[in-house]
């Protein structure tokens, strides 16, 4: 668990530091995630990369880590709670400058998942040979 936990952490954190290092508009999680996830293609590859990992990242034990974390993941939110509290007068000052940022940001993110989903289902279907007409 401390490997996988170690490797997760340090995905984050070289994420954060090629966000400021290289001066990206893209938050250092975001790259982390990225980083992550070119990590996990790597181990499942056929290149043989689990020979010469550690067992915890390759066993299974990152995921039961990660999904441990994810259970977990509201506690998380609590800091950021307890900040928007700390800030009512901000909040009661932008208030309704927020909650339309909060409404059109998440109109637009509904809508750009249809789309996706959309075009996704299509090219699926034409791609599918027993279709039926």
């Amino acid at each position: 668990m401390i490997a996988s936990l170690a490797l997760i952490l340090l995905a984050q954190l070289l994420g954060e530091a090629l966000a400021r290092g290289a001066g990206v508009p893209i938050p250092g999680p975001v790259i982390g995630m990225g980083l992550m996830f070119g990590f996990l293609l790597l181990r499942d590859s056929r290149l043989g990369l689990p020979r010469v990992l550690p067992k915890p990242l390759t066993d299974g034990t990152l995921e039961t880590t990660a999904r441990g974390l994810l259970m977990n993941l509201s506690l998380m939110f609590v800091p950021a709670g307890v900040g928007v509290v700390g800030r009512l007068d901000l909040l009661r000052a932008q208030g309704l400058k927020l909650a339309i940022v909060l409404v059109v940001s998440t109109a637009l993110s509904l809508l750009v998942t249809v789309l996706v989903f959309r075009a996704v289902a299509s090219r699926v279907e034409r791609r599918r040979p027993d279709r039926e007409a």
